[in-house]
């Protein structure tokens, strides 16, 4: 296993009815600026059980983050910290509500040019205006990482930055919003949960066998509990453990002293950039072809996947890891996710080479776990993926 350092500050509040705990982990003399999405919180209750919370305290509201956090939208919420001198903010949603927080934390402090130049400046952002975040949509993890993605619609680009500045001050956890999530979504959450676990589980052997049992206990987690909270989101002990398997994949614990890829969500966020697809279903689209293209580098951790997390015990390795490709690409269809490019827009001709021209301009080579891939395997990996 190779060395690392660990450190994750978040503050995590779980259980029923904890939103009402905001009263008093927040700053008594701060001055809030709470975000929320496109309003389906004050349809839910959740609104009210936050305002609840928030009564004596100095509030300032900025709804209207779209599912992917747009730049031209968060440079308004920026202006409003700017003039309102916020020192705190608090993020009511899922997670792009979360990243479009993230970013303007680092934002309120940028003495840059534009905000933008620091999703392509790759810098790690060291400090930011502090924050907490009320999940309502268990997904990302973004709720315990330092991690953002933003979306540009001005210039098609998808972007991620992090750094140590980013991590919430704390996340309140209450998997009774579960009930109120649309299949969709909560199908779209268990593919990013799933997703993430083999972007820092599926590269080759490195002797971490702890960090690979925690990986395989959330994905086995995630297979159990998506029926069972598909068919009814108000089964609290499916929805608990759907949430913190989310929180879990991509907290910072299961990377440490193993190697990781995230190639497949490189590829992902071009897909959302160029389609609008759902950033879970990109990545459902890019990941089998990914694991087909790269077969002889990940073929003893997918045959290790294959035997863990499916039961797949006859055969030869290569034999295992193609049936653990096969079940994969099962599960994600069987939640009712399509897993071709071509399935969600008819313009699939010419993505591969945009796609790589884009990694080539940014300069993206020498990628994936054992920097070996470079924008021409991008493209044989997107076209690959069409149908």
């Amino acid at each position: 296993m190779n060395s690392f350092q660990y450190k994750n500050p978040t503050k995590i509040i779980f259980g029923k009815d904890k939103i009402a705990t905001l009263k008093t982990e927040l700053p008594a003399d701060a001055r809030i600026l709470m975000l929320y999405g496109g309003g389906s919180i004050k349809k839910n209750g959740i609104y009210e059980q936050v305002k609840s919370a928030l009564e004596g305290f100095q509030v300032i509201e900025f709804g209207g983050i779209p599912a992917n956090p747009e730049y031209d939208i968060l440079l308004e919420a920026l202006q409003i910290i700017e003039k309102e001198n916020i020192s705190f903010m608090l993020a009511v949603g899922g997670g792009s509500v979360i990243d479009g927080t993230k970013f303007l934390s680092a934002a309120a402090y940028y003495q840059g040019e534009q905000p933008w130049d620091m999703l392509t400046s790759r810098q790690p952002i060291l400090k930011g205006l502090p924050f907490a975040t009320v999940l309502t949509l268990p997904a990302t993890g973004s709720e315990m990482n330092s991690g953002t993605v933003i979306t540009r619609e001005e210039t098609k680009e998808k972007l991620a930055m992090g750094g140590p500045g980013l991590f919430p001050v704390f996340s309140i956890l209450d998997p009774q919003v579960v009930i109120s999530i649309p299949e969709r979504q909560l199908v779209n959450g268990i593919t990013d949960a799933f997703t993430h676990v083999l972007e820092q589980y599926m590269t080759y052997p490195a002797g971490g066998i702890l960090q690979d049992r925690f990986a395989e206990s959330i994905l086995q987690t995630l297979i159990e509990v998506a029926p069972v909270i598909i068919k009814d989101p108000a089964n609290y002990e499916a929805a608990s453990n759907f949430m913190w398997s989310c929180t879990m994949a991509l907290n910072g614990l299961i990377q440490q002293g193993v190697p990781g890829d995230w190639t497949v969500h490189a590829m992902g966020h071009e897909l959302t950039a160029l389609y609008g697809i759902d950033h879970a279903r990109t990545l459902a689209i890019i990941a089998p072809s990914h694991y087909r293209y790269y077969f002889d580098n990940k073929k003893e951790k997918l045959a290790q996947y294959a035997e863990r997390v499916w039961k797949i015990t006859e055969g030869t390795l290569e034999e295992k890891a193609q049936k653990g490709i096969e079940k994969t690409e099962a599960f994600f269809q069987g939640m009712g996710i399509a897993t071709t490019l071509a399935a969600y827009t008819e313009e699939v001709v010419g993505t591969a080479q945009t796609i790589a021209q884009r990694f080539s301009d940014r300069g993206w080579k020498s990628m994936g776990e054992r920097g070996a891939l470079n924008p021409e395997d991008v493209e044989k990996i997107v076209e690959m993926s069409y149908y």
